[in-house]
């Protein structure tokens, strides 16, 4: 039996990197997958044919994370095609970068939305559910910036910071309920955030990692599936780095 057979996850901000990864491992392991987009239905549309050609069922939902009402409205729709939500990973999330002292109010205010407050309403809208059914789970995408902070991401690292305490707060909360909220704090992964970075910034990076590379994208995956399945039955509450040895 796959680890997440039956099971239905909703996992937003999921047409690329991190969050595609994690949805396509997902329905590898047997999971009908329903995720969110902003602005790609193109990106959205194949990822819908591949998750389906797994043998599972896959919906995509047009959506701003950072949209309480719209968060409220893309849990309902979910659960009224898959009628369940087992698993949530909160995933959506952005980068506006810049030193505090030249930092807008926008570029704030915007990097808190939609990475912090996408999270809140997002899992306020699954709780009462998944505490009627007395089972759930809940993955945050966190980052290791968010426990060790980094020069010219002050919004980026409060942001994921934020994450951390919603996992931990919202963990001792809905415990007694069968509800598990753990995060992953990933180190420098490939991404096409990372794509951006110049060679020497990159080099830097690697120097300062145990293992001497950048992640991938499908060592997210994996421990997302762990978390999400039985087998972390007994971790909650939880922020597990996987940065590489990152020092």
């Amino acid at each position: 039996m796959k680890l997440l057979e039956g099971k239905v996850a909703l996992i937003t901000g999921a047409t690329r990197g991190i969050g595609r990864a994690i949805a396509l491992k997902f329905a590898e392991n047997g999971a009908n997958v329903a995720f969110t987009y902003l602005s790609s239905s193109a990106a959205a549309e194949s990822l819908v044919a591949e998750i389906e050609a797994l043998g599972v069922r896959a919906a995509a939902y047009a959506s701003n994370a950072a949209d309480f009402d719209g968060a409220h409205s893309v849990v309902e729709q979910v659960l009224a095609e898959f009628g369940q939500i087992d698993i949530l990973v909160n995933n959506a999330g952005q980068t506006k970068d810049g030193l505090m002292m030249r930092m807008s109010e926008e570029q704030w205010d915007s990097i808190i939305s939609t990475n912090l407050k996408s999270a809140f309403n997002f899992t306020h809208a699954v709780t009462t559910p998944m505490a009627r059914r007395r089972s759930g789970v809940i993955v945050n995408i966190s980052s290791v910036v968010g426990t060790n902070g980094n020069a010219g991401q002050c919004n980026y690292s409060a942001s994921k910071a934020g994450l951390i305490g919603l996992t931990m707060s919202f963990a001792k909360e809905m415990g007694g309920r069968g509800i598990r909220c753990n995060a992953i704090a990933p180190g420098f992964i490939t991404t096409d955030m990372t794509d951006k970075l110049n060679d020497s910034v990159k080099e830097a990076i690697i120097s300062s990692v145990t293992l001497g590379r950048m992640g991938n994208v499908e060592e997210i995956a994996n421990v997302a599936l762990f978390l999400a399945s039985d087998m972390s039955s007994y971790i909650t509450g939880e922020v597990i780095k996987v940065t590489g040895g990152m020092r």
